[in-house]
């Protein structure tokens, strides 16, 4: 595969973790923070927002996969390239979020 599968499935897995929590906080109707908040990432957005945010992050996360993997190859290069997406934005999210839900200020 190109190089470039790899990255793109490295942001697919990005995407796909970061969508989860945005679109679970919309639906359950709590606000939660978003880039289009004040100040980005730290206030609070709508929960339409965020289920706006985590649908754009969960649909183009997983076009990206769909459209750049090779499933004839399962356990590639690209599978661990996906895995690692999710497990630093994973870490990422929940040290962001714990300081901005804890009322930490950076």
């Amino acid at each position: 595969m190109p190089w470039y599968y790899y990255l793109l499935d490295f942001l697919g897995g990005l995407l796909l973790i970061n969508g989860i929590p945005h679109f679970v906080q919309g639906i359950s109707g709590n606000p939660f923070p978003t880039p289009f908040a004040k100040p980005p990432g730290v206030g609070d957005s709508s929960p339409v927002t965020n289920v706006l945010w985590g649908l754009g992050n969960l649909t183009v996360g997983g076009l990206l996969l769909t459209f750049f993997r090779h499933f004839r190859y399962p356990l590639s290069l690209g599978s661990f390239a996906v895995d690692a997406g999710v497990l630093l934005m994973s870490v990422m999210l929940a040290s962001h979020f714990g300081k901005v839900r804890a009322g930490k200020r950076f």
